[in-house]
């Protein structure tokens, strides 16, 4: 049985874990195996947007424990333990969650731009208890999305949260039945790789290089990327199509 899957559809690239008798989690080979995907993703020019979710009822329980001393070999790799969450990509990630989606696991989701779950998921860095360090981006990214005060009380207690609260608290950002988190994904995922794609992708870029930064640091990074995307001519392209009343009062250009 292979433990990663990929499937295309139209310009949008679906990865799905899938190991669900142990919780989609990572070892070693699924990890080489994730990060020949997603640099392959990057250097597809046919492909815009992707989606990462996981087989049966779960996302991912994270890494793999059964298979710690080989993942222990990845632990200074630049793209990260688990294959990928140290790679910094140019193109839009939703994260389609259903059932368990802890440690490593959540880092995952983590690392994508946008989070979409059924009601029934979970979400917690379990990994507290077992002396598992969170070294897949969880202490960088977390405290960036949902603020300082609710990262640390997840990291630090290491409990379990169900769907609601998560969207409660940031976590996710849409929350729907289960069986509609993959429709769901696709759907936004659809409307993402409608969008001119040199000026989505540079926006995008602009505001994970802002973070962190002194605000006028922000706005130069804001301006660099602005002045790249006007290179494109993908600005006067939208101007035209708005002068002939395409894309009006939020309807998406076919």
């Amino acid at each position: 049985m292979e433990k990663v899957l990929t499937e295309i559809i139209e310009n949008i690239l679906i990865v799905t874990l899938n190991d669900p008798n142990n919780r989609n989690a990572v070892d070693f080979d699924m990890a080489n195996e994730l990060e020949k995907i997603w640099i392959n993703f990057e250097k597809n020019d046919n492909l815009n947007v992707a989606i990462i979710t996981g087989s049966g009822n779960n996302f991912s329980a994270g890494a793999n424990l059964y298979d710690v001393k080989r993942l222990l070999n990845r632990v200074e790799n630049p793209n990260g333990p688990l294959g990928f969450t140290r790679l910094i990509i140019n193109k839009p990630v939703i994260a389609a969650i259903n059932g368990y989606c802890v440690a490593g696991g959540l880092e995952i989701a983590l690392w994508a731009d946008i989070r979409v779950a059924g009601k029934n998921s979970k979400f917690g860095f379990l990994e507290r208890r077992f002396g598992v360090p969170l070294i897949d981006g969880g202490t960088q990214r977390l405290p960036k999305i949902i603020g300082l005060g609710r990262a640390l009380d997840l990291i630090l207690t290491g409990k379990l949260i169900d769907a609601q609260e998560a969207y409660q608290i940031g976590l996710i950002n849409y929350l729907v039945e289960d069986d509609e988190v993959l429709n769901k994904s696709i759907e936004i995922a659809k409307m993402i790789s409608s969008f001119p794609q040199n000026t989505l992708r540079n926006d995008r870029l602009s505001v994970y290089e802002g973070l962190g930064r002194r605000l006028s640091d922000g706005l130069n990074i804001e301006m660099k990327y602005g002045i790249d995307s006007i290179k494109t001519n993908e600005l006067i392209n939208g101007s035209e199509l708005f002068k002939k009343g395409l894309g009006r009062h939020g309807e998406i250009i076919k």
